[in-house]
């Protein structure tokens, strides 16, 4: 995750997050370390989006973790001291116990935040989730209008995101956008970032698509349309800090951006780009990388390298705890996720930005490729630019 507001400009922002967040603990690394948690309470849905990694639909899943095994979850991450616990989905909040599960966990002194659709956030949902001390709500837009509607399979769940960051605003809650770049969102994003003006909203991340479940549905930003969509999101972000905004941007799975950053005020600011390249030197591997700073957990209680490897299983914990399971993992793709640089094939193994990028994102190549190690197909970095030969800041 790259917080492209404070590498771009600089300063303290409202969530004081580091120039590069996510799962980081330290000097920590391979099964030490403690990774963020996506828990995936459940596959249900009340939508049916185009990239849903889990190809959830409005149904009931067999199998799923019941309400003492989730207490269970809970008090092993207290217990393993994870960093945060994303309740994820499916759509959560239709968890019958949602609401305690989120109360439990921050009793338990977790981080809770929740990603959502906001269909289930009306005014007094949205005060239970400022009550019970959900750190952060992250609701999901995917267009503007109908086009959202037409996305997520749904006529009104674009009135209904922004009215549950409205609720959430009205209460206090700290919540933001999460935004997926594609095909259609890339010809919308003007419109896009006006209505994140126009509502003010404090904070929006955009998260380039990853293969899985339904997530090729939309079609893969060619390279050319996510330099210019890149282009667009960071001239946003240095507009809004010259306007004394506190807005916070972040984009999400694939940390080549960081790269893409640094070449940009390498011509425009060469000043700011010694400080990015002092950045991108000093963050080693990605802290919010599969293995590494992110996990997941499904609802049938699978265990995870992030929420898109759902072909690679490491335990369950309905047999083992998540705590047993993460710090035990020694197959070989979590070897290989925990040290892959060596491991890196095609345009990602020559890349000057490896050690920086730490090869973007793994399961794109698998998925793509069949490959865990081969080159990340959502790269968008041109071939020059990436080549070895005269890498300086």
């Amino acid at each position: 995750m790259i917080n492209v507001t404070k590498l771009l400009c600089g300063g303290a922002q409202p969530g004081e997050l580091p120039v590069f967040s996510g799962g980081r603990q330290g000097a920590k690394s391979g099964p030490q370390r403690r990774p963020v948690v996506v828990w995936s309470i459940t596959r249900r849905c009340n939508l049916r989006c185009e990239h849903c990694y889990s190809d959830s639909i409005a149904k009931q899943y067999p199998g799923e973790l019941s309400l003492q095994q989730c207490i269970d979850v809970i008090d092993d991450l207290a217990d393993y001291r994870v960093p945060a616990v994303v309740l994820s989905g499916g759509e959560p909040m239709l968890h019958p116990h949602f609401f305690d599960l989120a109360g439990y966990g921050v009793a338990r002194g977790l981080q809770i935040k929740v990603a959502t659709n906001g269909m289930r956030i009306d005014s007094h949902n949205a005060q239970r989730l400022k009550d019970l001390g959900v750190s952060y709500v992250g609701i999901s837009l995917d267009g503007i209008g109908g086009s959202h509607d037409s996305f997520r399979g749904r006529n009104g769940a674009f009135d209904k995101a922004v009215d549950a960051f409205r609720h959430c605003r009205g209460a206090g809650q700290k919540a933001g956008l999460r935004i997926t770049l594609n095909r259609r969102i890339a010809g919308q994003l003007p419109e896009i970032l006006r209505f994140i003006e126009e509502e003010d909203i404090p904070r929006v991340y955009f998260r380039h698509l990853v293969y899985g479940g339904r997530g090729e549905n939309p079609g893969p930003l060619p390279a050319s349309e996510a330099r210019t969509a890149l282009r667009m999101i960071a001239e946003a972000a240095l507009r809004w800090n010259r306007e004394g905004s506190a807005r916070e941007v972040l984009t999400m799975d694939q940390p080549a951006d960081g790269a893409f950053f640094w070449l940009t005020m390498l011509r425009k600011n060469p000043e700011r780009a010694k400080v990015i390249w002092s950045a991108l030197s000093g963050r080693g591997d990605d802290g919010h990388s599969a293995g590494l700073g992110i996990s997941n957990i499904d609802s049938q209680g699978d265990v995870h390298p992030d929420q898109f490897w759902r072909d690679h299983t490491l335990g369950n914990v309905k047999e083992r705890t998540f705590s047993q399971i993460w710090s035990g993992a020694r197959d070989e793709l979590m070897s290989g996720l925990r040290d892959r640089i060596p491991r890196l094939q095609g345009r990602c193994g020559s890349c000057r930005f490896k050690k920086v990028c730490g090869g973007g994102a793994r399961v794109r190549a698998f998925q793509k490729f069949g490959d865990p190690w081969a080159e990340d197909p959502g790269c968008y970095l041109r071939d020059y630019e990436i080549e070895s030969a005269g890498l300086s800041a």
